[in-house]
């Protein structure tokens, strides 16, 4: 039986990492959406927007996959999307505790709705948002972190005068 599975998160900015495990999620089951929240105890860099159409140009050769914007509880939103599972990405043992707390919640919201947590690979276990806002930020090339049109979307966004 196929399933319908929403990747959640903030994308600010999508990356390598966040590809990864839409790519082999999407080898485990029949449909995936990346669900763009709009988070607002966050201050992001990109527009929800923004961020849903960078993940858009980075998910186009992906079959199966789609980009929905988020704007309230996951839960809600696999409901409206007909989704059953709920990926996550776990890089290390915080992200693993948070991760099993928000499962747990997510099932006492709906019971209907499974959670997956999904190691990246190795070379993108390191990678987060934040780090690649910080090179952005400071200049350096976040290129190795993230997909093309993110790497341009950053370059465009941090551009500096020339001395």
């Amino acid at each position: 039986m196929a399933r319908h599975a929403l990747f959640p998160g903030t994308f600010d900015p999508f990356t390598r990492g966040h590809l990864d495990l839409v790519a082999r999620a999407s080898a485990l089951f029949g449909k995936v959406t990346v669900g763009v929240a709009r988070n607002p105890e966050k201050q992001s860099l990109f527009s929800a927007e923004e961020r849903a159409e960078l993940v858009r140009a980075s998910v186009k050769e992906l079959p199966g996959v789609g980009v929905a914007l988020v704007p309230g509880l996951v839960v809600a939103a696999c409901e409206e999307l007909g989704a059953d599972v709920l990926v996550r990405g776990v890089r290390g043992g915080t992200d693993f505790e948070f991760e099993v707390q928000m499962a747990r919640t997510n099932r006492v919201l709906n019971p209907r709705i499974d959670t997956v947590l999904l190691a990246p690979a190795p070379e993108f276990a390191h990678v987060s948002s934040t780090l690649v806002r910080q090179i952005a930020s400071l200049g350096g090339d976040a290129s190795p972190f993230v997909p093309e049109a993110v790497a341009q979307a950053l370059r465009a966004r941090f551009q500096r005068p020339r001395s």
